[in-house]
């Protein structure tokens, strides 16, 4: 007799109510101030607690949010104490300050203040644009409508969402938004779940459910505030999405812990649920969504940093320069005795006035230090970011997807990749899971026509199924409005389900209403294999088997025959005897015989307790409340169930030939029994064709998918119970008592319930092989024979796992355990004090699983494929062929992660593969010596072949002829190989190795050996992954790149840059992320270039005017010359340019490695600039010098020509350096030269005393009348650039680089295309 709802409660209440007395713990609540200290009370906002809720919640937040950084008084001295923090704008700032000393003042002090206004303006318009569009948000958010309880009026009455309080009793309805962190107290579904939809915090889509604390889920009425009594005391705000920590405490010091599974979070939506009711426990910024809204990370790309290097290069030139004018001043106050005409007529002191002219010329030379930079290549990031997002190439049409760029500042950074980690489930593949194979009890069953679907599946229908699942997934989810689910849960299953033995399956009984994740047809259409469908078969057609007919009892509900209980008890005991223990087998009736099992397909007998022979038989008395009874025709006896399992004695002593005639016979029996089962399932009363689930992982989808192909329905699922529907056998309901959620140090996951058929408690595991095995029975039962099974089952088993991760499958191991009452109920003492524990209550909950998760009956394993993405194999061997190290970070096993490298081509058949699997510290120490040791020995004898296995304690290594090599390592070896005393040795190893599988990692480990790679092999690294697991290393990498898969979208949330597939990363990186770093490098050293070249100019001059700190030209002329002469070129120029082709780059990836090594950014380059600017300011300089030598020009009028050369050949230069001229870039450079002789000389006939005491006036228009300008500037300007063109021209012709050779190909293609096109015309007249 199994216990109802009711007496389950009253023992769940006994039992935590003896455990609260003995514990200390349940006296806290008496010291509310301590409580207080360490955690949060919540008080109702209620009358008769009104002194207290003042007393304790004065200190929490309100629900008023507010995301903008600035208010309107503190914008503009907080947006300048911000940016005053950039060292540059502190430099600038200090120039100003300089200039306004007289002493020292080279410029009007107006003037000087120019370029650090505009800088600062534009910025700070940039600053305030973007936090005036966060106010608006943040003034809609908080004026939305929610209803709260008010005491006065006893009902719920609209109020805005910043005025709800901590305390507050809020109501929801279906599709409205939560307003704040809430504990749920009441759901309108009568099994006390609501659904929520949770994409705005963690991008999934699928529904989740949340429970009514228990206690309050059997009431048949709304709650009503007045009656709650209760006072909450949960920990301290968190911003942990996956943890909350609590309880309820009732008047009688009665405690109720609280999880994450009672608490709704704000900014979710509530869906399928006509109402629910919570009391608000964090509000405003205390809410978890609010604590994660961090804001975007901030990476610095390896370009700036050799930027703001290069910058103190340009410093200590400055200071050079300034020196140099501040001791030739000083010279040329001592060689000249006479007081200057600018001085007061006093002869001022050589040393110092040397040391007032170094400030001077500080000031005159300012422009060396480039300000403009700075904005320009903000400017530049965004116009690459532009063309990013608007490639069409990095769109997927079937998800509508494109690329997204999170991080607008490391764009440069996709061009110097060095190292790849990447996650393998939804990154290298589909994350589609497919069931492939089974073992049940060590019998395999390959599943050979499924895989023969999967071969011969059409593509396009898949394309065309996915399109239509994301567009009807998107409607459905993105508006308020969409149709609503059926309210009860036992037309819905939800997302959490099962926790998680099938964590996920939710049934909707219209799927039409909204399509599902994980619900192509590839993935629900499972072809079951023959063989274990004919044991099926026989399982249930022998109870049909019965010669004589009998009295029959009808149902109104089907009209299926079935067993009375009894009877279906003593056949399963019988079938069952072995695996229930081994006095079962010593105290049964039945005596097996002696013989082993000759016929494998016989074996099911043995294997099909207690998940699915035992639900075979379901019990149809109406005594047992945890049973849904199908209402079966009642056709065999207890005696003719005997006679079945004597004829399965007799059959298994068969010899071979005999069982083979027994079986033919009972198959054709059984055909039979098919056709009636056909139409009996054919009954309209239930379709189990008609439901869709809703999944979390895609693996626990595909098992649903996989048993129900066997017509092990899941029906329906609710908090209390499972209902698994076996088609005319009848309905199974198990009665949900636990569930122990998977976690990563665990690695399973763990469901208890109450057995409908055995009546007893029994739990089911289900996990990664590598830990399930070590928790099986290990204990001798007494029974040899019963112990040979067991080990033999269990080897078998492991065979097969390691046969299904060698053709790449994903395994999953499952087991069970009956649970006798004493132990159990010693359990469930144990587990309710960790429930209700704040502290430490993850390691409670740790330990009580483990404390029950052992001696373990393995039942079987199964074997999911996931198959490679599109195009992965041609990616990874194009990263491998562009120099970049890829490395795979897996929690799968070693054999499957093996498997798919070879697939994906990251490991070819040539390679060199170690295994490194050790057990301690120093074994894995001296196996990577071993190692280095062999590929060392390897490089002196190459050309030899050598096959060496390194006897190593649980280490392998496998050689293989060529010398390139591979490492493979498992998470427990990790460990060691990233401790302090082996990580060196580890690195240096895998600095020989291209590429690296690290299987059975942890998130945590990834994040460490990303981390440890980028710090200490001082590489760029990238991290690509899909999953939650996937962030911590997405977020340490220089670069992190998020698949928007099927596993939410936390990983694309946190990335730098988010992609739909594996292999866009092959164009972002050969083509966007080249041209991004190309562009701006060639950008910022054209940037150094003219703002060198145009200050010497200003130093040359110097000699000859006493270095008194006096420029040849005005003021004004000086600012627009970089601020807006010459800076829109370069920018266009960092936006366009192309040096090579995108087909050239995606069909080349060997031209990666040009980027990869700094190229066109590296050290030579940039002295290489500086040279040139030296020489080119000379030239400009002296010629003119020459030409004007001796003559009676004025100041300006000698400047002018000066400018003008400077100007032109600043631009041409630039035309030389570009790659690809095309209209845009001519149009600017066109643009620049109109407005450089427009603005001056609008400048020249109006400005008449704009520069005291010399005049520009119609300066610029005298030279353009003069021939000798023209003169001067043509050959000024080809001397100047002549140099920089035979550069280009001899490297480009005598020692091309790869990017050259492969543009020079480009444009004879182009050509010979060209010229057929031109021959056909005339082919055709000829």
């Amino acid at each position: 007799m199994l216990l109802g709802p009711s007496s389950s409660e009253e023992a769940r209440d006994h039992s935590r109510s003896q455990m609260e007395d003995d514990s200390p713990q349940c006296h806290k609540f008496q010291q509310p101030a301590k409580i207080t200290s360490k955690h949060r009370m919540v008080i109702p906002c209620l009358g008769h607690f009104k002194e207290e809720y003042e007393k304790v919640t004065k200190h929490y937040r309100s629900n008023r949010i507010r995301t903008t950084k600035y208010r309107i008084w503190s914008f503009i001295p907080r947006n300048l104490y911000e940016q005053f923090h950039r060292a540059a704008n502190l430099y600038f700032l200090f120039i100003v300050v300089l200039n306004w000393i007289p002493v020292v003042e080279a410029f009007r002090k107006e003037i000087t203040m120019i370029p650090l206004l505009v800088v600062l303006t534009i910025i700070a318009v940039k600053d305030g644009l973007e936090d005036y569009s966060k106010y608006r948000l943040d003034k809609k958010i908080n004026n939305f409508i929610t209803l709260v309880y008010n005491q006065k009026e006893q009902a719920y009455l609209e109020k805005l969402w910043k005025d709800v309080k901590v305390g507050d009793f809020i109501r929801l309805s279906c599709n409205e938004e939560i307003p704040a962190d809430m504990v749920l107290l009441y759901s309108s579904d009568g099994d006390g779940i609501c659904h929520i939809e949770t994409s705005s915090l963690d991008g999934e889509t699928n529904l989740k459910q949340k429970q009514v604390v228990k206690g309050f889920a059997e009431q048949a009425t709304e709650i009503d505030p007045e009656t709650f009594s209760c006072r909450i005391i949960c920990e301290n705000p968190s911003s942990d999405l996956n943890y909350f920590r609590g309880f309820i405490e009732h008047t009688n010091n009665e405690r109720v812990g609280l999880s994450k599974d009672n608490l709704l979070m704000r900014g979710c939506t509530v869906r399928n649920t006509e109402a629910a009711i919570g009391i608000v426990v964090y509000a405003g910024h205390e809410t978890k969504a609010m604590l994660n809204n961090t804001g975007s990370r901030y990476k610095r790309s390896k370009l700036e940093k050799m930027v703001n290097r290069d910058i103190l290069w340009c410093v200590l030139l400055l200071f050079v320069m300034c020196s140099v004018g501040a001791v030739g001043h000083g010279f040329w106050l001592s060689n000249n005795p006479k007081p200057p005409l600018y001085s007061s007529g006093k002869r001022p002191d050589p040393t110092w006035g040397g040391f007032l002219m170094f400030w001077t010329m500080i000031i005159l030379l300012q422009v060396l230090i480039p300000i403009s930079l700075y904005v320009s290549i903000e400017f530049v990031k965004l116009g690459q970011i532009y063309f990013i997002q608007n490639d069409i190439d990095l769109y997927h049409e079937p998800t509508d997807t494109r690329i997204q760029c999170g991080s607008l500042n490391i764009a440069e950074n996709l061009g110097q990749i060095e190292h790849i980690f990447s996650d393998k489930t939804g990154t290298l593949t589909e994350n589609k899971m497919v069931f492939r194979r089974c073992s049940i009890a060590g019998q395999e069953y390959g599943h050979e026509e499924n895989a023969k679907r999967l071969e011969t599946y059409q593509s396009e229908y898949e394309s065309e199924d996915d399109e239509a699942a994301f567009f009807s997934s998107r409607c459905s989810l993105k508006h308020s409005s969409r149709s609503r689910f059926p309210r009860k849960s036992s037309a819905f299953i939800s997302s959490k389900s099962m926790s998680r033995m099938f964590r996920s399956t939710s049934a909707v009984g219209m799927p039409s209403m909204r399509q599902l994740a994980f619900s192509s047809p590839i993935e629900t259409d499972v072809v079951p294999d023959p063989r274990l469908v004919r044991k099926f078969q026989r399982i249930s057609s022998r109870v049909y088997m019965i010669p004589e007919p009998v009295e029959r009892r009808w149902s109104s509900v089907t009209k299926i025959p079935t067993l009375p209980l009894g009877e279906f008890k003593q056949i399963f005991s019988k079938l069952s005897y072995r695996k229930i223990s081994p006095l079962s087998a010593q105290t049964s009736a039945y005596t097996p015989p002696e013989k082993d099992q000759k016929t494998p397909k016989l074996t099911v007998f043995h294997v099909q307790f207690p998940s699915s022979l035992t639900n075979k038989f379901s019990d149809t008395s109406e005594s047992s409340p945890s049973t849904v009874t199908s209402g079966h025709e009642e056709i065999g006896t207890q005696e003719s169930s005997k006679d079945e399992f004597s004829d399965l004695q007799e059959m298994e002593s068969l010899s071979p030939p005999e069982t083979s005639k027994k079986v033919l016979a009972q198959e054709q029996r059984t055909e039979t029994l098919c056709a009636r089962e056909t139409t009996i399932l054919e009954s309209p009363d239930f379709d189990p064709m008609a439901l869709s689930y809703e999944a979390e992982s895609p693996d626990e989808a595909a098992l649903v998918h996989a048993a129900r192909a066997y017509q092990c329905t899941l029906k329906a699922r609710n908090p209390e119970q499972v209902t698994i529907d076996l088609g005319f056998l009848g309905t199974l309901t198990f009665q949900l008592l636990h569930i122990l959620p998977f976690d990563s140090t665990r690695k399973r996951m763990s469901v208890v319930v109450k057995h409908p058929l055995l009546n007893r408690i029994v739990m089911y595991t289900k996990g990664a092989d590598s830990v399930m095995m070590d928790l099986l029975q290990t204990e001798a039962t007494g029974d040899k024979k019963t112990d040979k099974i067991q080990r033999g089952k269990q080897d078998r088993t492991q065979r097969h796992l390691d046969e299904y991760a060698t053709q790449g499958l994903r395994t999953l191991c499952i087991a069970m355990k009956v649970l006798n009452d004493d132990e159990y109920e010693k359990w469930l003492q144990g587990h309710f004090l960790a429930e209700s524990s704040i502290e430490n209550r993850e390691e409670l909950l740790l330990e009580s699983a483990e404390r029950l998760e052992n001696n373990l009956i393995l039942l079987g394993a199964t074997g999911i494929e996931d198959r490679l993405q599109e195009g992965v194999p041609e990616t990874i061997e194009s990263l491998r062929r562009a120099g970049i190290n890829v490395w795979m970070l897996t929690g799968d096993k070693q054999e499957t992660a093996v498997n798919i490298a070879y697939s994906c081509k990251l490991l070819d058949t040539t390679d060199q593969l170690f295994i490194l699997k050790s057990g301690n510290l120093d074994d894995c120490s001296n196996m990577i010596d071993n190692i280095l040791e062999d590929i060392r020995r390897n490089a002196c004898s190459r050309g030899r072949r050598n096959t060496t296995i390194i006897s190593i304690p649980t280490t392998s290594i496998v050689h293989i002829s060529q010398f390139t090599y591979a490492l493979v390592i498992d998470g427990p070896t990790l460990k060691f190989a990233l401790h302090e005393r082996v990580q060196k040795k580890f690195l240096v190893l895998t600095g020989r190795i291209r590429a690296v599988i690290c299987c059975r990692a942890t998130p945590v480990q990834k994040s460490q050996l990303v981390t440890l790679v980028r710090k200490e092999l001082k590489v760029m690294t990238l991290a690509i992954g899909d999953g939650a697991n996937d962030v911590s290393m997405i977020q340490v990498a220089d670069v992190g790149i998020g698949i928007s898969g099927q596993e939410g979208m936390q990983a694309v949330l946190a990335s730098d840059f988010a992609l739909a597939q594996f292999k866009h990363l092959k164009k972002l990186l050969f083509v966007h992320g080249h041209w991004c770093y190309t562009r701006l490098a060639n950008m910022i050293l054209y940037f150094f270039y003219k703002n060198l070249a145009y200050v010497n100019l200003l130093f040359w001059f110097q000699f000859f005017c006493g270095f008194s700190g006096t420029p040849m030209t005005d003021y004004w002329s000086l600012i627009f010359f970089n601020l807006l002469f010459t800076s829109v070129p370069p920018v266009i120029f960092g936006v366009v340019d192309k040096d090579v082709s995108a087909e050239s780059l995606m069909h080349n990836p060997e031209l990666y490695k040009a980027s990869q090594r700094n190229e066109p950014y590296g050290s030579l380059a940039f002295a290489m600039n500086l040279l040139d600017a030296f020489y080119q300011s000379l030239v400009c300089f002296f010629i003119p010098y020459c030409v004007f030598r001796n003559t009676d020009i004025d100041l300006y009028s000698f400047g002018s020509p000066l400018n003008t050369t400077m100007f032109f050949i600043i631009i041409l230069h630039l035309v030389i350096e570009s790659n690809s001229l095309t209209v845009i870039p001519i149009s600017v450079f066109a643009g620049s030269i109109f407005l450089f002789f427009s603005i001056n000389g609008t400048f020249g006939a109006v400005c008449v005393l704009c520069n005291p005491p010399a005049n520009p006036y119609w300066v610029i228009q005298r030279q353009l009348s003069n021939p000798t300008f023209y003169l001067v500037c043509v050959i000024t300007t080809l001397l100047a650039l002549l140099p920089r063109f035979l550069f280009r021209v001899i490297q480009n012709t005598v020692c091309p680089s790869p990017l050259m050779k492969a543009r020079l190909h480009e444009n004879q293609v182009q050509k010979s295309k060209m010229q057929r096109v031109d021959v056909d015309p005339v082919s055709s007249d000829t």
